[in-house]
């Protein structure tokens, strides 16, 4: 069965999305980038927020989508309180311009809620003006960045699949480590093409984190056939739970502390790399099209 959904969404990487399911092609996006976790509590979502407010600041055009579809609170984080979210959008009550709310730092962030899941259940007309909404809002982006649920579900994988980059948050924590492995493992399976990158959050220890990360780059040379870069290390930090507990992002309410340092550093090397192909495949909105479309043909 899994095999038969790798299949499925391997798919994804070919360039032929029907006429009657082609977004608009994007113009402007230079990164689309899945953020993901192989279990709960590793800090993804913190991340994410953060990231979209350092790259807001280096005034690049930041959009969070809220993708984690049954438990989404990037809003929580960021001291919002959205009067609509994307099943207002699925609804088909409002547009994704009229969900969308600023976070802090100028970032803006379209939020998430449990009826995302029902993208794929939803008629040919409806999706197709959803995904027109939505494409046209990754044409007025610089970078996208997609908050997905943790561990291995299908829709996580989809949206790996479709992004441009993947980033895997784990701690160096062996739990944390083991279910990271797993996913990479699942995520390579899905998109043989895709090439993660390691972010260890809530580190104790810089130099035991990159000893972490070394074992888990052997590991996937060793068995997966593909080396393992690391994004960063973020160390725990006092601010961070300071932040959470004002409902803001630490690079925001804690700009001297040092993990918004590690944050600002991963910013800086996401927005110095080159710009992906935006129409290549398809964009992540085409790819995203193949996969909700090879899904409700396989129901």
């Amino acid at each position: 069965m899994i095999q038969d959904q790798a299949t499925m969404l391997r798919e994804l990487v070919r360039p032929s999305v029907s006429d009657t399911e082609k977004p608009p092609s994007p113009h402007r996006l230079s990164l689309a980038l899945t953020i993901a976790s192989g279990k709960g509590g590793v800090g993804k979502t913190n991340v994410t927020v953060n990231l979209a407010a350092a790259l807001a600041k280096m005034g690049l055009k930041t959009v969070v989508f809220d993708a984690d579809l049954g438990t989404a609170n990037a809003d929580v984080l960021c001291g919002l309180d959205p009067r609509y979210t994307l099943e207002s959008v699925l609804r088909g009550t409002h547009e994704v311009q009229d969900v969308m709310v600023t976070g802090p730092g100028g970032f803006e962030l379209i939020p998430g809620a449990s009826g995302c899941s029902d993208l794929a259940s939803l008629s040919p007309e409806r999706r197709q003006e959803v995904l027109g909404q939505l494409a046209a809002l990754e044409s007025q982006a610089d970078i996208l960045l997609i908050d997905v649920a943790a561990g291995i579900g299908e829709d996580v994988m989809g949206f790996a699949a479709a992004a441009d980059a993947l980033m895997v948050v784990a701690t160096p924590e062996p739990t944390s480590i083991t279910d990271a492995y797993a996913f990479i493992k699942m995520a390579r399976r899905y998109a043989p093409d895709r090439t993660p990158d390691l972010l260890l959050n809530l580190a104790d220890d810089e130099e035991e984190a990159r000893e972490v990360h070394l074992r888990m780059d052997r590991a996937c040379r060793q068995f997966l056939n593909f080396g393992l870069p690391l994004a960063g290390v973020v160390p725990r930090d006092e601010a961070v739970r300071r932040a959470v507990r004002s409902r803001l992002p630490f690079v925001i309410s804690e700009p001297n502390s040092a993990a918004t340092r590690a944050i600002n550093q991963l910013a800086s090397r996401l927005g110095g790399r080159p710009a992906c192909d935006s129409h290549e495949k398809g964009g992540f909105l085409g790819r995203l099209v193949q996969w909700i479309s090879v899904r409700r043909a396989k129901g």
